[in-house]
């Protein structure tokens, strides 16, 4: 985007609050377009319903510019955590459960819900350990200080392939076509489904003229046979053009929010 646009974009990376921190400083930046944040669906979806007062609103508080990518998560535990698939996995976890922990990058985000899902799916009681990012909580899951991460395919792929995690299961629909050997959890009768999105947002209030540049610039980088290599060979999937428009992504927005409501108040799921 930034060769298409002919200006420097810097990257921020805002740690904690499940994605929410960096969220809120979005919605509350100048309305001009030189301030964009990149959602998912734990930002903008799920952490609707999951917090007990959420920091913004994500259908009022924002303008919606582009969905960029699909991204399924992943089931990764320990090298050495004495399992092999689900069904191993899920009778070892109930026998040690007071003992098991797992690692997220940030409560409410959409890595923590999927754990909460399948802790909740389970019956079991694992300890949540939230850390300032992804990052951190990946370094003690390879150090072997946590048990397992249910994080986006992006992070688990290159460690499961070079053998630093062990790879149990996908929370898709179906099999990624970056890891087609990982089976998903429903194959192995666990039924538990979570993923996530990444989309591009802007402040309310931003002119319909600068969504529309940088939602063709957002689609044209996409486009790019560097960027489409990039993104499938870290696991996931760039969306079609016709998914791509603000008003997709507005509707993405609702229908994931009230699709995560319903589970999560099922479950009795809620973060303060």
């Amino acid at each position: 985007m930034s060769e298409i646009l002919k200006q420097p974009i810097a990257i921020e990376n805002i740690a904690a609050g499940g994605g929410q921190t960096g969220s809120k400083r979005v919605a509350d930046a100048s309305p001009d377009g030189y301030t964009l944040g990149l959602g998912t669906v734990g930002t903008h979806a799920q952490g609707q319903t999951l917090y007990r007062k959420p920091l913004y609103n994500s259908s009022t508080d924002f303008v919606p510019v582009a969905l960029i990518a699909d991204v399924p998560i992943v089931l990764a535990a320990r090298k050495d955590l004495p399992v092999n698939g689900m069904q191993e996995f899920v009778e070892f976890t109930k026998k040690n459960q007071s003992k098991m922990s797992y690692g997220t990058g940030g409560t409410g985000s959409a890595p923590h819900l999927a754990c909460m899902l399948l802790n909740h799916t389970l019956g079991t009681d694992a300890t949540h350990v939230p850390y300032r990012g992804t990052g951190p909580a990946t370094q003690d899951l390879l150090a072997g200080r946590i048990d397992f991460m249910c994080a986006g395919i992006t992070t688990a792929k290159p460690l499961i392939e070079d053998g630093s995690l062990k790879g149990i299961a996908v929370f898709g629909g179906k099999r990624s076509a970056a890891m087609p050997a990982l089976p998903t959890a429903v194959e192995q009768n666990v039924n538990v489904e979570a993923y996530t999105w990444n989309a591009l947002f802007l402040p309310k209030g931003t002119p319909g003229s600068v969504v529309q540049t940088l939602n063709k610039a957002a689609i044209a980088a996409m486009n790019t046979s560097a960027v489409r290599e990039k993104i499938a060979a870290l696991g996931a999937q760039v969306v079609s053009d016709s998914q791509a428009t603000p008003d997709y992504l507005a509707q993405l927005v609702r229908s994931e929010t009230a699709k995560w409501a319903g589970p999560i108040k099922a479950s009795g799921m809620q973060v303060d």
